[in-house]
């Protein structure tokens, strides 16, 4: 196809222990997924109504990049979160059928224009600056679901600078994987190449241009990196 601008590079993840790549379609992001969380933000946990946000797929940082300090904020926030991959889609699934579409597993960050949400959330409007931005979601390398398969007593955790910031055990999510998948497929219609954050525990806090961070889902992935 000819185009009148050269097409920029499809993002992409890297694979643990492949020299192949996961192309990156579309990221999806569910809000207020551990109680403890959506407590620490003023928030009601809600198992009846999961709330969902996005972000651009050329928002991910990989390779152990360094993750540049956004611009407008003053007030960066780490969310760590459990990183699922899909390798097919589909729309209206239920949950046993949701639950298939995962092609691998990896651990991210959910990064967040703390001032920029507050300043949303009281006019009432979107998140999309405050979660939207730049180099907003770094995730570590994919490990394929036939290699690894994260339990209820998966530990997630974030260290920065040596010190924890966030500890929990996937069984604290309020919406399992398929339930998460389920939901979303009746809002869109999910593709391979879709990725999806599935939401962050309690410990949120600021990070600053040269702290360094590590990220990790149990044994099964490992993110590290640097804010610059």
């Amino acid at each position: 196809m000819n185009t009148v601008i050269p097409s920029p590079a499809p993002p992409s993840i890297p694979v643990a222990g492949r020299a192949e790549r996961f192309p990156v379609r579309r990221i999806f992001c569910i809000g207020r997924n551990y109680a403890d969380h959506a407590k620490e933000m003023g928030a009601t946990p809600d198992k009846a109504n999961p709330m969902f946000f996005t972000k651009p797929a050329d928002a991910v940082v990989t390779d152990g990049a360094d993750v540049p300090y956004p611009s407008a904020t003053d007030d960066l926030h780490h969310e760590v979160e459990m990183v699922v991959a899909l390798g097919a889609g589909g729309a209206d699934l239920s949950p046993d059928d949701a639950g298939k579409l995962v092609w691998g597993y990896g651990i991210g960050l959910d990064l967040t224009r703390r001032d920029l949400q507050a300043q949303a959330k009281a006019k009432g409007a979107p998140w999309d600056v405050a979660k939207a931005f730049d180099h907003s979601a770094p995730v570590s390398a994919l490990v394929p679901a036939t290699e690894a398969h994260p339990s209820a007593d998966t530990r997630i955790a974030l260290e920065v600078n040596g010190e924890v910031r966030q500890s929990a055990t996937l069984g604290d999510m309020l919406f399992t994987v398929p339930e998460i998948l389920s939901h979303l497929s009746r809002l869109f219609e999910l593709k391979a190449g879709d990725i999806v954050y599935t939401g962050t525990p309690a410990g949120v806090s600021a990070l600053v241009r040269g702290d360094r961070f590590r990220a990790t889902l149990g044994d099964i992935a490992t993110l590290e990196g640097r804010v610059s």
